[in-house]
């Protein structure tokens, strides 16, 4: 027998089954059977993530009660004290969230630890928040980010609200897999002990966590003038954002048909703020408000994508443009009213744009890459904290997600909505849109164009073809890309830096299957598996002499790396 035959037998069989998946099981097709059973689901960049449904490689009580009860292991190898903090929890709109976060919350209950959970749907920067706040030993968030509505997800914090590094993560993991059973785990807590160990959480965290938010602004006087169309993509942005913008004076116009907390996403194509999709109804409403700006946040609000109207039409910002037009606002503010701190430090990643860098350098403020992760980031803020080497001033993704202040230790879309209207309030005054300001960032520091291409490759074959995309690169290495001789090579996985016919060693990253090239025109490219999503991304930051110059060259490359990897549509 199969182990996939074998782990599918173990599972339509057995008594502690829930009983809404047997149905499922027993209907399955070959092919479904074998893609629900054939591994089994694993943490990446954000934690887990797959599609809802019965099986091992699938998000469902089971497998959510193994990893809770890995993660029960783990705050229990920590002490008493680790046990009576306990762990805050939150979760979104989609299919079994909240069931998923209550079922935590009892299950942690049952081996003796604390549990806070929130009363309804929560951003997941509040739920960092909630595990600062409540002095926490960590936190657990039920949540599949911008991924479609057949999905949900895992994260998991530690007690400064930051999603659990490698080390961390790794030491949940080991006890996670010497678990035998997941079918064998269940949550039933006496009442006493569920009365005395659980508790519901809400108001007393929500206001806390608002005038955080509010406290984030450097110009709260400024003239608010404008009109903003705002989506929570039917999400958790809803109430936090509109109450922080009446509460701080400013005119928001609500997509009325995507604030309803829908599991099943049905008023928008998509909920992700990287793909055009997500501001169809948005438009609408902006051409008929004549909307100054328009903000879209993700399910879970960490994400925030920004449309500008600019000389009568809309433009939908990239999250490397949105995040160096925040940039730039934020440090220019800082200087000119001298707030800014000794050794100032901004946070991006490996695979964001080159143009924040120089907007934080013509500003005096040292930057520092990290692995794509938010975790990576938050990391990076608690070892400044403690050694006060340097002082944040900002940190941002590439993938549409920001941090103003770090109160919170994750992507904060609702702090990024606020410092946005501000910016977009501020440069008005001066007879400015905020594609106005991008376009002087070019003037001065270099036009880029910065995309991505992400080829899905689901199932078993598709992770195995994902994984020999890599190898052959690294196997093969790539002295041009079209002609573009690669005069630097980084791979974050074997560790090394290849440049000028020499191998040095690449310092200050965990391993991480990535990999970048350097163009010789100032361009370069990167290439990763995606951590959440059965994907190959591919980052492009292109340099070119104008527009023009930098979207042609953009297609010749992406066609090059297409032919490349044999990725060509």
């Amino acid at each position: 027998m199969s182990i996939v035959e074998e782990r599918y037998e173990k599972w339509v069989n057995h008594p502690n089954l829930d009983a809404r998946y047997k149905e499922t099981l027993e209907n399955m097709t070959p092919e479904e059977k074998n893609d629900a059973f054939y591994t089994t689901i694993k943490f990446g960049t954000a934690g887990m993530r797959g599609l809802l449904g019965p099986g091992t490689n699938r998000i469902n009580i089971h497998t959510i009660r193994k990893a809770t009860q890995g993660y029960a292991d783990y705050i229990k190898a920590n002490g008493e004290k680790a046990c009576e903090e306990g762990i805050a929890i939150g979760y979104d709109n989609r299919h079994m969230s909240k069931e998923l976060a209550f079922d935590c919350a009892d299950l942690l209950a049952k081996n003796g630890i604390k549990a806070y959970v929130f009363e309804s749907l929560r951003p997941t920067p509040e739920l960092s928040f909630a595990v600062r706040h409540l002095g926490c030993f960590g936190g657990i968030m039920i949540t599949a980010s911008h991924n479609p509505r057949e999905y949900n997800g895992y994260k998991l914090y530690d007690n400064k609200g930051c999603q659990l590094i490698p080390s961390l993560a790794d030491q949940v993991i080991a006890r996670v897999n010497a678990i035998d059973d997941e079918l064998a785990i269940t949550a039933d807590v006496p009442a006493d002990v569920k009365e005395k160990l659980v508790t519901v959480i809400g108001a007393d965290v929500d206001r806390p966590y608002y005038d955080a938010v509010e406290s984030i602004q450097l110009n709260p006087e400024v003239e608010k003038d404008i009109k903003i169309v705002f989506s929570p993509e039917h999400g958790t942005a809803n109430i936090p954002v509109q109450e922080i913008y009446k509460e701080t004076g400013y005119h928001c116009i609500p997509v009325v048909e995507q604030c309803t907390p829908d599991p099943d996403f049905s008023n928008t194509k998509t909920p992700n703020p990287e793909q055009p999709g997500a501001y169809e109804l948005a438009l609408k409403y902006a051409n008929d408000n004549d909307a100054d700006i328009i903000l879209v946040c993700d399910p879970d609000a960490d994400r925030m994508g920004v449309g500008v109207k600019h000389n009568g039409e809309y433009v939908v910002m990239t999250g490397n443009q949105s995040g160096a037009v925040l940039l730039e606002y934020i440090l220019d503010q800082l200087q000119k009213q001298g707030k800014m701190p000794e050794n100032p430090v901004m946070f991006n990643t490996v695979v964001t744009s080159d143009l924040g860098e120089k907007v934080a350098d013509s500003h005096g403020v040292t930057t520092e890459k990290t692995l794509t992760g938010f975790k990576f980031i938050g990391e990076k803020v608690a070892k400044y904290e403690v050694t006060h080497e340097k002082n944040y001033v900002f940190g941002y993704e590439e993938s549409y997600g920001s941090l103003i202040k770090p109160f919170v230790r994750d992507k904060d879309a609702p702090q990024a909505c606020l410092m946005l209207a501000e910016a977009a309030s501020y440069y008005k005054q001066q007879g400015k849109d905020l594609v106005d300001v991008l376009e002087e960032l070019y003037a001065k520091h270099g036009t880029y164009e910065e995309s991505q291409v992400a080829i899905e490759l689901e199932g078993e074959a598709g992770a195995k073809r994902i994984q020999q995309i890599l190898s052959d690169l690294r196997k093969d290495g790539l002295e041009e890309v079209a002609g573009q001789p690669v005069i630097r090579f980084e791979d974050f996985n074997e560790a090394i830096i290849k440049e000028n016919g020499e191998t040095k060693p690449l310092e200050g990253f965990t391993k991480s299957d990535v990999l970048k090239y350097f163009l010789a025109d100032g361009s370069w490219i990167a290439v990763r598996p995606s951590g959440t999503e059965p994907k190959c991304k591919f980052y492009y930051c292109v340099k070119g002499t104008d527009h023009a110059d930098a979207k042609n060259k953009t297609a010749v490359y992406q066609k090059a790396m297409a032919e490349i990897t044999g990725t060509a549509a």
